[in-house]
């Protein structure tokens, strides 16, 4: 599995904004070949927060760039964050509870 992981800087009204509307950006990014799930991660305290897209293969995630760089940025313009970083890993463990 792979990894991709957006960070953002977001005032506290655009990080409101961004989860709000992260179960509409899921939906096109679910439609994306590949995808295996998201998580959303926020520090309120800072305004940083992270995205992170889970790939089924390397293929998949370099596939899904361009309509992954385009649902980025349209979030980010709809709610007012700052794209900070965009960053892939290959996911070596992985175990949930």
């Amino acid at each position: 599995m792979f990894a991709r992981v957006s960070t953002f800087k977001e005032t506290e009204d655009s990080l409101a904004e961004s989860v709000r509307r992260l179960p509409a950006a899921l939906k096109k990014a679910s439609a994306m070949s590949g995808f295996k799930g998201v998580y959303q991660l926020v520090d309120r305290s800072s305004g940083k927060s992270m995205t992170i897209t889970l790939w089924e293969t390397e293929e998949a995630m370099r596939e899904s760039e361009e309509a992954a760089n385009q649902l980025r940025a349209d979030e980010a313009s709809a709610t007012g964050a700052n794209i900070v970083s965009v960053e892939r890993y290959e996911v070596a463990t992985s175990e949930l509870h």
